[in-house]
């Protein structure tokens, strides 16, 4: 079992703070746009300056490779990167049956990148991050493109994943009905600082 634990943790748009994800918990952030949620995400996965540390379980941040950490700690980004023609090309290894959770047919493996969606590309981006079973999930809006039925299939996809793997999980939404779904606490940035939401 891993959690995130950061410690005096800052970016350009941040002041230091400390923050601790238990296994399996899942804390949502939002915030004003510009605010720094995206760039949080990205210090923490080691993809953009950071000052402070960050541990996965036991492992510091600055003790590992880059691409090692984000093994461990794995970003969903708003905008995924797709850097081949196909699908399946941005696959180890995945489970067929979790197409189906997310409303998408076995063969869409096999469609070409440039045909899909916005929508469809969220829901395999999620696919593709899980599959690579990081101890800690980081998500950017992962249902901003979604509708109301994609966005069941996803929330619940995560929350079943999170509580099989006792995966801790950060996500950003702007959504307060999400936030109250998905999370047992909510943070805000506000004044380069991190606030909870709820009083």
């Amino acid at each position: 079992m891993a959690g995130l634990r950061l410690k005096a943790f800052s970016t350009p748009l941040l002041d230091p703070f400390d923050l601790e994800l238990e296994p399996g918990e899942c804390i949502t952030l939002s915030g004003p746009s510009g605010s720094g949620k995206s760039r949080l995400l990205r210090a923490i996965a080691d993809l953009d300056p950071h000052g402070g540390e960050a541990w996965c379980d036991d492992t510091a941040q600055h003790n590992v490779s880059g691409p090692a950490w984000r093994r461990k700690v794995g970003l969903l980004p708003a905008e995924s990167a797709w850097w081949s023609e196909q699908v399946s090309d941005h696959f180890t290894r995945l489970d067929k049956t979790a197409l189906a959770h997310l409303n998408l047919p076995t063969k869409s493996t096999e469609w070409q990148v440039n045909r899909l969606s916005s929508g469809e590309r969220q829901r395999l981006a999620l696919l593709r991050l899980l599959s690579g079973q990081p101890q800690v999930l980081l998500l950017d809006e992962p249902t901003a493109n979604l509708d109301k039925g994609n966005i069941d299939l996803a929330e619940t996809l995560i929350e079943e994943w999170r509580k099989t793997h006792d995966t801790a999980v950060l996500w950003v939404t702007h959504d307060p009905d999400q936030q109250r779904r998905v999370g047992s606490h909510s943070l805000v940035i506000r004044n380069r600082g991190l606030v909870s939401a709820w009083n």
